[in-house]
């Protein structure tokens, strides 16, 4: 296997592993939400959620006629996967990585270095680049922008606010702000609880948690009548908090210290 190959397969692993968190994470946000919710609003709020606050503003794009090799050397520069184009302030196709090495000449070619390289340099961008453009609107929910790269298999979408390009989001920005709203960088407790799946469940869950503070709480599972939460504690009364959980009947699954710079 060529060493171009082997890369490319590790990209494609990589991608194919971010897809699948996105899938688990943000496919329950209105869940986790609702629990949220039951627990008194204590989680974390701060983080905004909305595609805007998470895109990478302004940027850098390629016009229809832009040659080939300046697309690569743009991508190869600044450490791009993806080029959106525009013509006239309007967005108009998207060329990747992957696009461009498909454009290139197979190595079974009976062309010559000196043709192949005046092909690839009189080529423009609009022979490669796919069209039309999946795109989402800047104010629309981060989870929305997650599911739909998801659903797609693409790994970015170009972000328009009233039909203009303003941005770029990625499913590494998806990742960044699950780490940030779980607040994995913190420190504290993790703790993994099964619950009832009824009403108030959570009410008797956050009652037995104070006075610590709930950084975050997500759903992970369901089985039967039961759900599991994991939650991330910190501040006060942690010390005694298993303890308080089982005297009030929760299923402890586990209890884990999380470290405050890597969060693991």
């Amino acid at each position: 296997m060529s060493d171009a190959k082997r890369r490319y397969g590790e990209v494609r692993d990589r991608a194919d592993l971010l897809r699948r968190v996105v899938r688990a994470v943000f496919s329950r946000a209105e869940a986790d939400r609702n629990a949220d919710t039951a627990l008194g609003g204590t989680a974390r709020k701060e983080a905004s959620m909305l595609v805007r606050d998470w895109m990478t503003p302004n940027p850098i794009t390629v016009s229809p006629d832009t040659p080939v090799p300046e697309a690569i050397r743009l991508m190869q520069e600044k450490g791009f996967r993806r080029l959106p184009v525009v013509n006239r302030d309007r967005l108009v196709g998207i060329v990747t990585d992957r696009d461009l090495k498909e454009a290139m000449p197979s190595k079974a070619t009976t062309l010559s270095i000196w043709e192949i390289n005046y092909l690839i340099a009189k080529m423009p961008i609009s022979e490669v680049m796919a069209t039309p453009v999946i795109t989402v609107e800047a104010d629309k929910p981060l989870e929305d922008a997650a599911l739909l790269m998801e659903e797609r298999k693409i790994g970015g979408l170009p972000v328009l606010e009233g039909g203009k390009l303003v941005g770029i989001i990625t499913i590494t920005d998806v990742l960044k702000a699950f780490v940030e709203v779980m607040g994995l960088k913190e420190g504290g407790l993790r703790l993994t609880v099964d619950v009832p799946d009824r009403p108030g469940a959570l009410e008797t869950l956050a009652r037995a948690i104070k006075p610590s503070n709930v950084v975050s709480v997500a759903t992970v599972g369901r089985q039967g009548e039961r759900r599991r939460l994991v939650l991330r504690v910190n501040g006060e009364g942690l010390a005694d908090l298993e303890a308080r959980l089982r005297a009030a009947g929760e299923e402890v699954i586990e209890v884990r210290a999380t470290d405050a710079v890597s969060g693991v």
